[in-house]
């Protein structure tokens, strides 16, 4: 796959406090990239240094291919909503992205109408956006964002205070804005429930280090129900699991294996492996919320 975004060693440090620290972090084209981390974990300050609104202490940004000086040439294929829309209360919606619009440059009729229908604020009319609901700001956030058809699109925490339809409504948005223009995202959130359902690949960041970069698919498999053995010899273990018509499990080193179908026949499986001469000192059933994953990798609830 190619690799929109790619950032290396990234850091930035404020005083004796470093915000991020040496972060590696990869977003592949046509991707919804999940920025897992607790409040104050260094997402924000990260995202503003990938969108040019900071600059590094140390490390480089890549985006597009383009390094250093060159991402000021590419900056306008990036859309941000970053610590808020910015919005100017006393003007309608339409108001506040025609000043975006001017700025820069766009003058094609029906295309504010257009965005604003995209995001579902094509009937909100001359209403003052003072008057906008959390909701309704975040969504116009993500309008005006979209103006100039960015090819990549960074949402801070866009979810964030939204009552559920809220938050259906944003998660709906992002995923037509992939799946219709092909958008690579990169949002950031601190509920990993809520991004599980939209994100293809996720980065957990902790005290701005980057903890894991995975797929949803190797997140939904470290989540999911499965028979976890501990045994003496894993790799002697395979043919006992294929004789047994097993294909779903995997090696995960040299004393544990995972299985994840046929979770009721724990018992068979044990006792063939002991035919075979295979010590199995535990095997268990076991599953792990998305929740409990997250605060097991970062340390637990005692740091939020």
């Amino acid at each position: 796959m190619e690799e929109l975004l790619r950032t290396y060693g990234l850091t930035k440090q404020f005083g004796k406090h470093r915000a991020v620290d040496h972060v590696d972090l990869h977003v592949n084209r046509g991707a919804i990239y999940g920025f897992i981390g607790r409040n104050g974990a260094g997402k924000t300050t990260f995202l503003r240094m990938v969108c040019g609104l900071a600059a590094p202490t140390e490390g480089e940004i890549e985006i597009f291919g383009a390094r250093g000086k060159e991402l000021q040439k590419i900056r306008s294929r990036i859309g941000c909503l970053i610590e808020g829309p910015g919005l100017y209360g006393n003007m309608t919606a339409k108001e506040n992205m025609e000043i975006k619009c001017r700025f820069c440059g766009i003058k094609r009729p029906g295309y504010i109408e257009e965005l604003l229908d995209m995001v579902g604020l094509s009937d909100v009319g001359k209403k003052k956006t003072k008057k906008f609901s959390l909701g309704m700001k975040q969504r116009l956030g993500i309008a005006m964002a979209l103006i100039g058809e960015p090819d990549l699109l960074v949402l801070d925490e866009p979810i964030n205070g939204l009552d559920p339809q809220g938050i259906a409504e944003v998660r709906d948005i992002i995923l037509r804005l992939n799946r219709e223009r092909n958008m690579t995202i990169l949002i950031s959130s601190h509920i990993l429930e809520e991004l599980s359902k939209i994100s293809t690949d996720y980065g957990i960041i902790h005290h701005g280090c980057l903890l894991q970069e995975l797929t949803r698919e190797e997140l939904m498999e470290k989540c999911s129900d499965r028979i976890e053995i501990t045994l003496n010899q894993a790799k002697a273990a395979v043919p006992v699991l294929d004789g047994l018509g097993i294909k779903n499990y995997r090696v995960v080193d040299r004393d544990h294996i995972h299985i994840f179908e046929r979770l009721d026949e724990s018992g068979q499986i044990n006792m063939e492996l002991t035919k075979a001469g295979i010590t199995v000192t535990e095997i268990a059933k076991t599953s792990e919320e998305l929740e409990s994953y997250f605060l097991n990798l970062t340390g637990g609830a005692r740091h939020a």
